[in-house]
């Protein structure tokens, strides 16, 4: 993050393994915290971000499932469900997860108690997991419509299955993060406490790293490696089909 200083390497605490960087003081002066650990220009920075985009995605999803809730009214559909899942995904991210950024780059340090961190840190990926896996039912769905239109029996069946599964994943792929975050004092400034992942994984810096590429990878990788053969299939049996129509 940048500051005024001349130290550039600065690091996030919040996320820090390591914590012997704070000076040896048990008072509450923040004089002697590092500057990472003590509200600076990158913190400003993420919640001018976070507020904006908070904004822009209420504005947007909140229109969006009030059309489809008048549609429905009118005649449901199965993408419209689908569509509306997901609004209601990206929802669960803009009011549980940016303002919990926003007030954690105000405070710095974590004020919630260990049990909020626990069910914060939950929702912080929960919702993020049901984006991913609602966009791989929505193109799911389409792949099937497309290429497998002869199979229709117990298509509406299929599409609610796929939603709870969606749902149901997400609650298992965001459930480790209750565990592992948890809220730890500075050994050093014994009064700074901050929600972590420190000391869940004992020493072993690897099981960390582990697991954060596991999250990424369910969370964004497996999602878009599905959505992109869907779609893939798709474009090349519309082509194939023009093609020999042309022909």
């Amino acid at each position: 993050m940048p500051n005024s200083g001349t130290n550039t390497g600065v690091q996030d605490h919040r996320n820090l393994m390591d914590w012997s960087e704070a000076a040896n003081d048990t008072q509450s002066n923040t004089t002697f915290l590092p500057i990472d650990m003590r509200f600076n220009d990158g913190h400003l920075l993420s919640i001018f971000g976070y507020s904006f985009l908070m904004v822009a995605s209420t504005i947007g999803n909140v229109t969006v499932l009030v059309l489809l809730i008048r549609k429905r009214l009118k005649a449901s559909s199965r993408i419209d469900a689908m569509l509306m899942h997901l609004a209601i995904a990206d929802l669960l991210v803009t009011f549980l997860l940016m303002p919990l950024e926003i007030a954690w780059a105000y405070t710095v340090q974590w004020y919630g108690g260990d049990l909020l961190c626990r069910v914060m840190s939950f929702f912080r990926t929960f919702g993020l997991y049901l984006s991913g896996f609602i966009l791989v039912c929505i193109s799911l769905d389409r792949y099937y419509a497309i290429l497998r239109p002869l199979n229709f029996s117990g298509i509406d069946r299929r599409g609610r299955v796929m939603l709870l599964t969606a749902w149901i994943m997400s609650v298992v792929c965001s459930a480790p993060q209750a565990y592992i975050f948890h809220v730890e004092a500075h050994p050093n400034a014994t009064w700074y406490t901050q929600c972590v992942t420190y000391h869940s994984f004992g020493n072993s810096q690897t099981l960390e790293v582990l697991y954060s590429v596991s999250t990424v990878m369910f969370m964004y990788g497996l999602p878009l490696v599905i959505i992109i053969f869907c779609y893939a299939s798709i474009y090349f049996e519309i082509y194939k089909k023009t093609k020999n129509t042309i022909s």
